[in-house]
């Protein structure tokens, strides 16, 4: 389940990025950043943006890089993701339904994981994206503001999360975001594992609120494609 928290929330950040120094006025932004994000939420429907993701291996001193593209729709039943990973490990990884399936092309495979007793753990990795209310971050993480910060001609404001969840902090022990309140979508974000890996992703050309390619949430399969499901 790592991999997909990974990819999902696919948001990434920061070692070797230039940061702003805290302001003295941090305190008070982010109280107003989050109070901007509720707003956006509430007309929130669906996003979509093109990504890149470095991944970097401390054991071995390498970085892997992945690109594709990622999709949200907000429903009456929660926010359904896909996430399509392009190159060498094409796959694509659909959160809908309650259940987080990936296929693998190269293999012919689905892995199908019931969310279950994961559920709430995927569900607060979801709002880390695109939509999510400002304030649900401080149910499941401290969340500490340093300042703003200008990318892509986009003022963002940039947050440090540590989760609450020992389960979570398992997973990553810090999480940098680059935001943009405004409309509610991420610019930037980087999971810290516990391990010293890491996970910068890096949005572009993203949308919110257009109608969404057809079938973006469906996995298109072969008759031989094989589905297991771990135990």
């Amino acid at each position: 389940m790592k991999r997909i928290a990974g990819i999902v929330v696919l948001l990434a950040a920061m070692l070797g990025v230039p940061q702003q120094s805290p302001s003295a006025s941090a305190g008070g932004d982010l109280e107003a950043v989050l109070s901007r994000m509720d707003v956006a939420a509430r007309s929130f429907k669906s996003a979509q943006a093109e990504f890149e993701q470095e991944h970097y291996l401390k054991v071995t001193d390498e970085t892997e890089l992945q690109k594709g593209r990622i999709y949200f729709h907000r429903g009456d039943h929660g926010t359904d993701v896909s996430v399509v990973v392009e190159g060498p490990g094409a796959s694509q990884i659909v959160f809908k339904d309650g259940k987080a399936r990936m296929y693998q092309p190269k293999i012919d495979q689905i892995t199908e994981y019931e969310t279950g007793k994961n559920k709430a753990d995927i569900e607060a990795f979801v709002s880390l994206g695109f939509g999510g209310r400002g304030h649900d971050l401080l149910k499941s993480y401290e969340v500490r503001m340093t300042g703003w910060e200008t990318l892509e001609k986009i003022k963002t404001a940039h947050l440090e999360l540590t989760p609450i969840s020992p389960k979570q902090r398992g997973m990553y022990s810090r999480i940098v975001l680059w935001v943009d309140p405004e409309r509610n979508v991420l610019i930037r974000q980087q999971l810290f594992e516990p391990s010293g890996d890491y996970r910068l992703v890096r949005y572009k050309s993203i949308q919110t609120n257009n109608k969404l390619p057809d079938g973006v949430f469906s996995i298109k399969t072969t008759s031989h494609t094989r589905t297991v499901k771990p135990g």
